[in-house]
């Protein structure tokens, strides 16, 4: 009570009164027009002057369980703070702005108003005490203020977060993984844009910077490749992911004959990035050993191909994208505690544990050491965009390496002085094909110029829901059958995506990232105002309804709890039906006794576990090959459609009873996410990627 009274009473700061009781705010004792969210928030602010309130703080006391764009909200809520405290973000006086954490009162402390007790001393005392108070307070004002100044004069300047990149590449096509040769004139990098005949896929190039001519090293049109220069700068290595071919090769940096070095087993792109050592002794990789189904660190040796490897932390579920330092002391890597969470490890060569950097959320794409070895800057892959960050060896600080565009893959030259990396961007359509006849040509539905993905049919079958960024950020669509009559159900401003209907077709379940981790909301289709499910489990995403509508399955990434669960679709506490860390997708089987799921995002397999059965008794689906990604299969009642992880442009057709397989159709491009089937059974819509495009970018005078 005492507390609750404290927070009530007035807060003085400046010539400003702060009254949370009447919800007033006054300057020299003139009130001022000032209300709302943005009077709640000073007071928030206020109840602790000088500690950080985080955006997650600020979210759960004022939108506990709505659905809105908090980012919008708060800044506004700052913006309207500042203006009428006639502060400035660019030299805030009174709020200062934390970037990615929260926001700060930094103005004079601000001091209760306490009602005075009644002045029994003449009135030439009362005016004497007045004005020795004000005099005093004068005087803690002013070298307040000086104190204030003095000490923001003195912070080191903090280093811009916006940096301007110019292209190295224009190719047609994708150019990516950047590698500096270690006199940093040149770049090594993947090209699939080679417009002569045959097959197309990676092959190795180099380019001088300030010139356009390019130097063709490999003929052998890829999957993958991602590659490390030699420290005399004679050779390249690089890791080639192409089926049996997959490996570790060498060619000579002028041009030669390759040679390979070592066989892989990885399946996944973001791991096939290595480094050389300075002393060239070394080359580090990440592989896959048979029966293994995470990626560990090893180190090969270029002359005698041997092969050992690192120590591993038993909280690494795996490893992967591991660096050298420049000074040859210390091998940087990524360990993937889960899915969705890694940490940012540095192990000394010369011996000793691994020392964790730094922890992050997301996907790693990317890993490299700056010049003196005081940093490593990172790509990290949110699920939305690829960004670049740095973070300080010594205090595990980061920040935000701001570019246009999705950027990942950096590469820093041996001075320092550059920074290379990918810039991504491309397009996928939702389609349509009639299954009774599917040689006739696929039907574009709903044509963009961005990313669509995760077409969904209503239970009737005459609308569709969809994820789409046509807007500039990824949200939950809906239309008619036919793509026509577009309406937006979640926030413009808050990343949204993975749709799924109720069995009634009135409600959409969807997930969404307001702040920095994903929820799940629930949209009526014909009023809006989502909801968020509010359960026991965090960070939850890709929602499947039952099929009697009572239960709402989805997928946890909360560390030492990820796994699928399912909770009441009105919300409530989830019950956990599979702890298979790598489990991504449930869909209830349509006779409501079986919950399918995949394990892994990408190169998956198809699991299953009976609702009546004990948690963590799944199973494998017999008979049915890795499917090529986690949201690329739809369940029918009889069977499965997927897309074969083998075939990456075919759709085929699994049967429970028979265990046979049968091809359905060719596409001429990849599938995107996403695959539903019309409640007839006639029509099958996917997403299937467009116009892939990266260019190489360098910025000049990084460090």
């Amino acid at each position: 009570m005492a507390e609750v009274e404290r927070q009530l009473r007035p807060l003085r700061f400046d010539d400003f009164e702060v009254d949370p009781r009447s919800g007033e705010l006054r300057k020299a004792g003139v009130k001022l027009k000032f209300g709302g969210q943005p009077f709640q928030v000073l007071c928030i602010l206020l109840e602790q002057p000088g500690e950080v309130v985080t955006r997650e703080e600020l979210q759960k006391r004022l939108w506990p369980d709505t659905f809105v764009d908090v980012d919008h909200n708060l800044n506004t809520a700052i913006n309207k703070i500042r203006e009428v405290l006639g502060d400035s973000a660019e030299s805030p006086r009174y709020v200062e702005t934390l970037p990615r954490r929260g926001y700060r009162f930094i103005g004079l402390p601000a001091e209760s108003v306490v009602p005075p007790e009644p002045d029994r001393g003449s009135h030439y005392q009362r005016w004497w005490k007045i004005a020795a108070g004000a005099l005093a307070i004068l005087i803690f004002a002013i070298g307040g203020v000086v104190a204030y100044r003095w000490s923001r004069q003195q912070r080191p300047p903090e280093k811009m977060e916006v940096l301007t990149a110019f292209p190295f590449t224009t190719l047609p096509g994708e150019e990516t993984a950047p590698a500096f040769s270690p006199d940093g004139s040149r770049i090594a990098f993947a090209w699939n844009g080679d417009p002569g005949p045959g097959a197309k896929g990676f092959d190795l190039y180099v380019k001088a910077i300030g010139s356009e001519t390019l130097l063709r090293l490999t003929h052998h049109p890829s999957e993958w490749i991602s590659s490390t220069w030699s420290p005399d700068g004679t050779q390249i290595a690089f890791h080639r992911k192409d089926g049996v071919d997959t490996g570790i090769y060498v060619v000579p940096a002028l041009g030669g004959p390759e040679r390979k070095l070592h066989s892989t087993r990885i399946p996944w792109t973001d791991f096939t990035f290595i480094s050389w050592s300075p002393d060239g002794k070394w080359i580090a990789l990440a592989d896959l050993l048979p029966e293994e189904e995470h990626a560990r660190v090893y180190l090969l040796s270029p002359e005698t191909l041997e092969s050992k490897q690192i120590p591993n932390d038993p909280k690494c579920l795996g490893q992967g994208q591991p660096a050298f330092s420049h000074s040859g002391e210390y091998l940087a890597y990524w360990c993937y505690r889960s899915p969705n969470e890694s940490g940012l490890y540095s192990l000394p060569l010369a011996g000793g544990k691994a020392k964790i950097v730094s922890s992050v959320l997301g996907l790693p794409a990317g890993l490299t050491w700056s010049a003196d070895d005081k940093e490593l800057i990172y790509s990290l892959d949110d699920g939305l965009t690829r960004e670049l960050g740095e973070v300080t060896v010594a205090n595990g600080s980061v920040r935000r390496l701001t570019f246009a565009g999705n950027a990942g893959l950096p590469a820093v030259s041996s001075r320092g002085d550059k920074l290379a990396f990918s810039s991504f961007s491309g397009i996928a359509n939702i389609w349509r094909r009639d299954l009774l006849h599917p040689e006739a040509p696929a039907v574009e539905l709903i044509p963009s110029t961005r990313l669509q993905h995760n077409p969904q049919y209503s239970p009737d079958g005459k609308r569709i829901a969809f994820s789409s960024e046509r807007t500039g950020v990824p949200g939950v669509w809906v239309s008619s059958d036919d793509g026509s009559n577009l309406v937006q159900i979640s926030s413009p401003h808050v990343a949204s995506g993975s749709p799924q209907w109720s069995p009634d077709g009135k409600k959409i379940a969807f997930d969404a990232r307001p702040l920095d981790r994903w929820e799940i909301y629930v949209a009526d289709v014909a009023e809006g105002n989502p909801r968020r499910l509010v359960t026991n489990i965090s960070s939850i995403y890709r929602p499947h309804w039952s099929r009697d509508g009572r239960w709402i399955y989805f997928r946890s990434y909360e560390t030492g709890r990820a796994g699928i669960y399912r909770c009441p679709a009105a919300g409530g506490d989830a019950i956990a039906l599979s702890k298979d860390i790598d489990a991504y997708g449930p869909q209830e089987s349509f006779d409501g006794k079986t919950v399918y799921f995949s394990s892994r995002d990408t190169h998956s397999k198809l699991k299953r576990v009976d609702l009546s059965a004990q948690p963590g008794t799944e199973s494998e689906v017999e008979g049915l090959p890795r499917l090529k990604g986690s949201q690329r299969w739809t369940l029918t009642p009889n069977g499965v459609y997927f897309v074969p992880d083998e075939a990456p442009k075919s759709v085929r057709y699994f049967d429970f009873a028979s265990k046979q397989i049968r091809p359905i159709f060719e596409a001429d491009k990849d599938f995107g996410s996403g695959l539903s089937i019309s409640p007839d059974g006639r029509w099958i819509l996917y997403s299937q990627d467009g116009d892939k495009n990266s260019d190489i970018m360098i910025v000049d005078q990084f460090h």
